[in-house]
C-alpha cells in the first residue's frame, strides 16, 4: 500500500512538472497593441506589436498577461488581445539583407513560391516532418523549415 501511495505521488508530481514546463503560446489580437511594463494601464507602454505575433506566457494577474516573444523581449497584455490561433514568426538573419525560402512543399526538393526576412509573421496551418506549413496576411501559402521560425 505504502508502495502504491508513492508511485501515484510520483506520477502526480510528474504531471505537475510536464504541465509547468509546457508554456502556453499565444498571438497577438490586433494591430498596434501596446505591451506595457506592468500589468495595468498606469504602466508605460514598452512596445507595439501587430496582428499574430506569437508569444509565450509566463504568468497572469488579474485581467492582464505576461509574456515574452521571439527576441526574449517582455512586457504585458490585456487578455483580450490575445487569441489562440497559432502562428511562427521568422527568427532567423537579424540585421541582414538575407531571405528564407518558403517553398510548394515539406522539403527543400520542392520549389520556392517566396521568400521572407526576419521578423515576417505566418499563421500555422500544419507541421510535419521538422516543416511547418504557413500562410502569410497576403495570401501566399508554403513551407517553411520549422527550425527557422518561432511560434507554435
Amino acid at each position: 500500500m505504502i508502495k502504491l501511495k508513492f508511485v501515484l505521488f510520483l506520477t502526480f508530481l510528474g504531471i505537475l512538472i510536464f504541465c509547468n514546463v509546457q508554456a502556453e503560446m499565444l498571438s497577438i489580437d490586433g494591430e498596434n497593441v501596446q505591451v506595457r511594463s506592468g500589468p495595468g494601464t498606469k504602466y508605460s507602454p514598452k512596445w507595439v506589436y501587430g496582428d499574430g505575433l506569437p508569444v509565450k506566457v509566463l504568468s497572469k494577474k488579474g485581467g492582464w498577461v505576461k509574456i515574452r516573444d521571439f527576441e526574449n523581449d517582455t512586457g504585458w497584455v490585456f487578455n483580450k488581445y490575445l487569441k489562440s490561433t497559432p502562428h511562427m514568426v521568422v527568427k532567423v538573419n537579424k540585421g541582414k539583407k538575407k531571405q528564407i525560402n518558403i517553398r510548394s512543399g515539406p522539403g527543400t526538393k520542392f520549389n520556392v513560391v517566396g521568400k521572407a526576412y526576419y521578423g515576417v509573421v505566418f499563421e500555422t496551418l500544419k507541421q510535419e516532418k521538422g516543416w511547418a506549413k504557413v500562410k502569410h496576411e497576403s495570401g501566399l501559402t508554403g513551407w517553411i523549415k520549422r527550425s527557422l521560425l518561432w511560434g507554435y
